[in-house]
Formats: C-alpha cells, sequence, structure tokens
C-alpha cells in the first residue's frame, strides 16, 4: 500500500486522493497506517540505527518559552537526530522541519494527546483539494505514541504530566502516565511538573508498570536521591531507583526492548543546579498559585495554563529562565543517551519492513536484523515520488573527515645561506597557522555539494566524541552538508580521536612534510552500517577514498554495485592507493576479487602519476596481472602493440611515456575502466575503456584520441582512449595546495552524477583546482560560482 500522499499544493499539505482514501479505509491489515508519515532524513537515520531523539511539538504551538529554544540544535551537537513529531494539516508527522512548526504557530494547532490523533488524522483523509485540515501540536503522550509507531526509542521533553493536587477526587490524571504503562519510549524530563502530586504520581506509574529512575548527578553510589521537582532539584520524594550515567540508561532501554516489555521508562534528570529555584521558595508560589486556581474555579485543561501564568509572575519570571534551560538540559541528556544506545547497537541497521519489500528494482537489505532491532511492519516512510532528491542522493561520498592545519613559514634569512624559503629541521620556525575541516572524503563532499543542487550530496564519515568531532560536525551543518551518515565514536572505542592533518609548507606555499592521524578510519569496520547506508542513499555515484582499511574499501564498493551505484575510488596517498589490490589470497578471504570489464568493481580513478604508480606496482606483485586471469582477456583484446609507445609520445608526452604513465593506466584499464592521471601543471591524462558501440570510436574529432581498437572480435571492447587535457591555467600566486586534487575529484563526480561525459568534465574540474589552489579552504568557496559551467558542461553532447 502507498504512503500518505502529501500533496504541495498552496493551499494544503496532507491533502489525500480519493482513490488513496479508499486504499486506507480498505486494509486488510486492521494494524496497518498509511498514514504516518516520517521525514526522509530521521527515516534514514532510523533505518541505519543513528541515533535519534524524538521532541514534541507542543513546546512550540503552546508553550510560553518561544521558538528559540534551539532544542534541534542541541540534539545534532550532541551526534543525534532530532525528530518533531506533530499532526501538519491532518498528517501525523515525525521529523517536522522549522518551516513547518513556524506554519502550525501562524496557523493554529490544537493540542495533540493520544486521544486526538484519530480525530486529527480523520481530517487530514477527508480533506480535498483546498480544504482545511488542522494541525496539532502532540503532548508527551501523543509524541510518545509517533515516536514509537516510527520506531525512535528516546524523547526528550520539559515536564511530565501527572496526578493533579486532589486527583483521588477529581480523578484529574495526565494521559503522559497512561501512555507510560502502555508505550515503550525512554522519555527524559525534570519529573513532572512541581505542582502535582509527587508522590502520587510516582504511585500511578508503578501501577503502570513503567520504569522510573532519576540521574544521580554525582550523588555516591548508594545515597538516596530525590525525585525533582521541575524548577527545584529536591521534591522530598525518594525517586524509585537512581541512574548513573546515560550509558547504563542506554541498558536499561535495551534490556526493556530485548524482554519484550512495553511499558515506557521515565528517566528523570535534576534541573541544572545553577538555575535551580529553591524547594521552599518554590513551594510557597506553587501554594499560592494551587489555591487560587481552585478559588476562581480553573479545573481540567484550564487548571495549568493558569498555574503556570501565576507561578511565573510570583518568581518575577525566574520560573520562566529555568524552564528553559531544564528543557534544553533534558534534550542534551536524550541525545547522549540515544548515542550511547546506537554504540550498544553498533551499527546494525533497523530494517523498515514495508519500505525493505515490494519496491520494484530495490535490494532489500539483509535478513538477519534480530527482531528488537526491527521497526513495526506498519511503518511507511515517505513515498519515492514525494521527495527523491532528499530520500535519495546523487553522490554518496565515503571517506575521511578531518581537522586540519596548515603550517606555512614565512621565510627567513641565515647567516652564510641568505633568504631562506624552507623551514630549517631540528628547531621552531616562524609560520602562519591556519585551521580548517579538511580529509579527502569532506574535501571531495564539499566540493561536488557546491556545484549541485542541495541535497544531492552526503557524506559518510566517522569522528569522535572530542572537542575536533564537535567542531567539525557544527562547519559541516554550516556548510549545508548532510552529516546524517556522519558516525560519531565514543572513548569506549580504541583510537577513536578525530582525525587530524598537520601539513607544513615552505615560503611558496608547496608542502615540505605531513603528518595525519586517520587511526579512526582503519581502526574500526562497520560493514553493515556501511551497507545500509548505500542502500538507504542509493546514490548513482559512490565515492570511496582509501583512509578505510582495505576491508572496509572492499564493502564499500561491494555495497555500491549492489545497489545499483556507479563506484569512484579516490586514492588519497601512494602508500593507501595499493588497498585497492591487496593480495588475491588475502583478498578471497573476506570479499569477492575485483571483478573486469564489462562488469568492473570501479568504474573511475583518479590518482596523481605517484599513487598510479603505487596502484599499478600493488596489483602486479599481488597477482592480479598474471595472464591467467580474467584481466589478461580484456586486455588482450584492447589490441595493443609494442609500437603503441609511438602513440603514447603523441598523445601525451615522451616524458609521460617514459615514466610509464600511459602503459600503467592501461594496464589497470580492465578493472578500472577510466582513469583520470592528475598530473598538476601538466593538466590531466585521461585513459579509458571504450565499448564497441562509443561513438567516440566513430567520431573523426575523437580519431586521434584512440590509441588501439579491439583486435578480437571482442563482444565487450571497443578499444582504447587516451587523451592529455593541458593545465587550464598556470597559477603564481598559489596559497594553499591542499584540496586541489580532492576538489578536482569532487566537481568532477558531480557533473558525472549529473548525465554528463567525463572528456566534457576536466576542464571545468580543473578550473575548480585553480580557485582552491588561490584559496586557504580545502574547497575554496568561488568553486559554487562554477555550478553553472558544470551543469552546460554536463549537458554537452
Amino acid at each position: 500500500m502507498a504512503p500518505l500522499l502529501a500533496l504541495s499544493r498552496a493551499r494544503g499539505f496532507g491533502l489525500v486522493s480519493r482513490p488513496l482514501l479508499r486504499r486506507c479505509l480498505s486494509s486488510a491489515s486492521p494494524g496497518a497506517s498509511c498514514l504516518l508519515r516520517i521525514s526522509p532524513e530521521v527515516a534514514n537515520a532510523i533505518a541505519a540505527n543513528k541515533p535519534v531523539v524524538a521532541l514534541e511539538s507542543t513546546i512550540y504551538t503552546h508553550g510560553a518559552l518561544g521558538s528559540d529554544l534551539q532544542l534541534e540544535s542541541i540534539v545534532r551537537a550532541h551526534g543525534a537526530v532530532p525528530a518533531v513529531c506533530g499532526i501538519l494539516a491532518g498528517v501525523p508527522t515525525v521529523g517536522l522541519t522549522p518551516p513547518e512548526v513556524d506554519r502550525m504557530i501562524r496557523e493554529g494547532a490544537s493540542k495533540a494527546s493520544r486521544r486526538d490523533l484519530a480525530l486529527l488524522a480523520a481530517g487530514g483523509l477527508l480533506a480535498t483539494e483546498g480544504g482545511a485540515a488542522r494541525h496539532g501540536g502532540t503532548t508527551i503522550s501523543g509524541t510518545m505514541l509517533l515516536a514509537r509507531l516510527a520506531g525512535i526509542r528516546v524523547f526528550g521533553t520539559g515536564g511530565l504530566g501527572g496526578v493533579h493536587r486532589g486527583g483521588e477526587v477529581s480523578m484529574d490524571v495526565s494521559a503522559d502516565l497512561t501512555e507510560l504503562g502502555r508505550t515503550r519510549v525512554a522519555v527524559v524530563s525534570s519529573g513532572c511538573k512541581g505542582f502535582l502530586d509527587i508522590a502520587r504520581t510516582l504511585e500511578y506509574l508503578e501501577t503502570q508498570g513503567a520504569l522510573v529512575a532519576t540521574f544521580a548527578d554525582g550523588a555516591p553510589e548508594g545515597t538516596p536521591v530525590d525525585f525533582p521537582a521541575f524548577w527545584a532539584r529536591e521534591s522530598g520524594v525518594r525517586s524509585p531507583a537512581t541512574v548513573r550515567d546515560e550509558r547504563e540508561a542506554a541498558a536499561m532501554i535495551l534490556a526493556q526492548e530485548r524482554l519484550g516489555v512495553e511499558s515506557g521508562l521515565l528517566f528523570a534528570n535534576p534541573i541544572p543546579e545553577e538555575h535551580a529555584i529553591p524547594r521552599v521558595e518554590m513551594e510557597a508560589a506553587i501554594e499560592t498559585a494551587v489555591r487560587e486556581a481552585a478559588e476562581k474555579g480553573f479545573t481540567g485543561n484550564a487548571n495549568t495554563p493558569y498555574i503556570l501564568k501565576r507561578i511565573r509572575e510570583l518568581t518575577d519570571e525566574r520560573s520562566v529562565a529555568a524552564n528553559k534551560a531544564l528543557v534544553q538540559a533534558n534534550v542534551a541528556r536524550a541525545a547522549k543517551i540515544a548515542v550511547e544506545l546506537a554504540k550498544m547497537l553498533e551499527g546494525a541497521p533497523v530494517t523498515p519492513v514495508a519500505t525493505n519489500a515490494r519496491r520494484p528494482g530495490h535490494t532489500p537489505l539483509p535478513t538477519s536484523t534480530p527482531p528488537w532491532r526491527a521497526q513495526p511492519s506498519h511503518v511507511r516512510t515517505e513515498p519515492e515520488s514525494r521527495a527523491p532528491a532528499h530520500r535519495s542522493v546523487d553522490v554518496l561520498v565515503a571517506g575521511s573527515v578531518a581537522l586540519d592545519l596548515s603550517c606555512d613559514f614565512v621565510g627567513g634569512v641565515s647567516p652564510g645561506k641568505g633568504k631562506l624559503v624552507s623551514p630549517v629541521p631540528h628547531t621552531s620556525n616562524p609560520a602562519a597557522i591556519s585551521q580548517s575541516v579538511g580529509g579527502v572524503g569532506h574535501n571531495i563532499a564539499l566540493a561536488a555539494h557546491r556545484v549541485s543542487d542541495e541535497g544531492k550530496v552526503r557524506l559518510c564519515s566517522v569522528v569522535g566524541d572530542d572537542i575536533a568531532g564537535s567542531t567539525i560536525l557544527t562547519a559541516l551543518q554550516e556548510h549545508g552538508l548532510d552529516t546524517s551518515c556522519i558516525r560519531r565514536l565514543g572513548h569506549e572505542y580504541p583510537s577513536t580521536r578525530t582525525a587530524q592533518y598537520v601539513a607544513v609548507n615552505d615560503a611558496h606555499k608547496n608542502l615540505v612534510l605531513a603528518m595525519a592521524d586517520m587511526a579512526i578510519f582503519s581502526a574500526h569496520s562497520f560493514p553493515t552500517y556501511w551497507t545500509s547506508a548505500v542502500a538507504a542513499s542509493k546514490p548513482k555515484w559512490l565515492v570511496v577514498d582509501a583512509n578505510w582499511s582495505g576491508h572496509d574499501i572492499q564493502t564499500w564498493i561491494h555495497a555500491g554495485r549492489a545497489h545499483g551505484a556507479r563506484v569512484a575510488f579516490e586514492p588519497v596517498s601512494a602508500a593507501k592507493s595499493q588497498r585497492l589490490f591487496p593480495p588475491l589470497q588475502k583478498h578471497a578471504a573476506h570479499a569477492p576479487p575485483l571483478a573486469v570489464w564489462p562488469h568492473p568493481s570501479v568504474d573511475l580513478c583518479t590518482p596523481n602519476q605517484h599513487e598510479l604508480s603505487a596502484m599499478y606496482e600493488a596489483a602486479r606483485e599481488h597477482g592480479y596481472l598474471e595472464h591467467h586471469l580474467p584481466w589478461f582477456n580484456v586486455l588482450d583484446a584492447f589490441g595493443i602493440t609494442r609500437g603503441a609507445r609511438d602513440r603514447f609520445v603523441d598523445i601525451s608526452s615522451a616524458a609521460l611515456a617514459d615514466a610509464g604513465i600511459p602503459q600503467q593506466t592501461v594496464s589497470l584499464l580492465p578493472y578500472i575502466p577510466t582513469i583520470i592521471t592528475k598530473l598538476g601543471a601538466n593538466g590531466a591524462l585521461l585513459t579509458a575503456l571504450l565499448a564497441p558501440d562509443d561513438p567516440r570510436l566513430h567520431d573523426p574529432d575523437h580519431a586521434r584520441y584512440v590509441v588501439s581498437r579491439s583486435s578480437n572480435s571482442s563482444s565487450s571492447v571497443g578499444g582504447v582512449y587516451m587523451r592529455l587535457f593541458p593545465a587550464v591555467e598556470r597559477v603564481a600566486d598559489v596559497v594553499s595546495v591542499n584540496g586541489i586534487g580532492d576538489t578536482f575529484t569532487g566537481v568532477l563526480v558531480a557533473g558525472l552524477a549529473m548525465g554528463g561525459k567525463v572528456e566534457n568534465l576536466i576542464d571545468v574540474a580543473q578550473r575548480a583546482a585553480v580557485l582552491t589552489l588561490r584559496s586557504k579552504e580545502g574547497v575554496s568557496v568561488e568553486v559554487s560560482g562554477l555550478r553553472r559551467h558544470v551543469r552546460r558542461a554536463a549537458e554537452q553532447k
């Protein structure tokens, strides 16, 4: 059954066509739902078991704290994905965007508890084009229910509802408590509202079977801890249990899940001490507000708003500042719990049953996912037709992101040696030092992002839980890069320092020495996670850089192939480039050998000449260039003769031919049918394997670049194409050489993902590299100005 189609009309969102309404009403499964909409970011995060935190929308639509709480930013800053829940124009939604929340505030929304969800969703079902289905800001109970349907385990909020004073007579008990008794979601709050009957609230939660634990917040183990009273850290009522830290809380959630216990969990988080209001002072204000509310007849839904307003007045607005602080602290703690829980699950994907099956052309994920990691089968993510640009991407870059330090020697004069342009070893040197976010994968992704439409590029990488990791995540979000596939590893993993790269350059900005700490990429392997990232992204092109371990490089390559992506390999360095060609016996132990043309494992590679030479030597030494392998059959079909050197010299140069560069590229073509060797100031050498029907074989304009034609009537090989593209510009005012090759690759792949031909894109990719050569950044901001040129080059015939 198709998910709910939210029509993008000027006067409505979530309007349902009559045929869809009939299908929803005639569902064969009474538990099935075609109503829940999950945003692409949240759906992808859930599918990959990334940390996700649910947030309520009523805090915006009915709260007195304003809309600048920055809760989503707080969640992201702690490494999780925020998921604001609510009813948007009759559509139950998990993952509301800020503009959608603003719309709800502007147009008005009713409070939506569990009881109200069907009422509001029915309005969405019955709406006709131009109609007005209503919005609903979900309370804690409504948010818990939507979060559970979506497969979200953790929810951060302010204060829980509870048993009102005198509730034993009035029966005024919040639906939040019964929701905790039947919906398995972990709620992080500062206890319940301080004006409620806290003792009876805890008794009620015990009856409901909900686990209640208060964070010890540094109290010695075994010391009794009070259940917090919202604005005050103590309530005088002992907490049923304590929890030491976020990891223990995550363990409780996982244990509850694996035991199959369906009731919820309440983690009480005392308000930060610096924002707390003393218990005695708060109790006096609360007593006054509660008494006045009773005297004036405020009951039911009108009771809480009046009491909160009166407490605000009696505390001279201090309760508002305290309220804001505690909400933010709770959301931060919820994000930390979600991150710890994701670590315990080791990145294994949650597979939504409905989206993993029955999609034409879709390759299902592995079905070995344990039942406690599976999402309910009635949950549907957004339909493919609604927002494919956000559900999938054109380019997925799997590679490194690092904090870069560039140390530029500023020159000097040495007695007897005159003016110095290079730093002096074994002593301190004057330098201009700058910091930026880099890493090969990051630079490629950023370059591709800057010449592509929004949401077309995604980076998959790993950072540590440290200052460098936080700096990188913040910078990526400022650049607008999709960070939903970046994993943040905690200190319990070895070698979890965020990658860093230090470059020492001479006075002309030429690299003298570089030091790189990239252990985080080679020390950790999450193959199931990598595979699920590719499956969720469905990229046209997957770029894999060589900072990963050899095992993970093969995992990425085969995942890309399995999900229909074309694969580009970025060698990174001479040493790391060899990881593409490990010894064949070692290769076969964990992955199939690299396949050859016409079904190669890798489609494109962009080495410099040193990386090319290292790759060739690794392939030769490790047995990839043996006559008995399929490689030789393809190579033999090229029809290359001993006299080919003259053609190589004519097309490239005698120097390149003497260095063996054309010969090495041709030898690797069966494994990598398009190789672009980056030659710096000498331009770029394109070597490509042509299929028999490739129009370049018969085009007079390309005739001089066809080195050979197939000599044995091969059904898959047409010939070999080689072309030297001169440098587009000689650059004298070099600022930094860092990132120029990555910029070239990123812009090239972005153009290929647009449908362009490689020979039409090399010059504009070189122009982008020149802009970075004149920039302090790993990818020049000015690369964005080439977007139109990349698009035009991609459209060339």
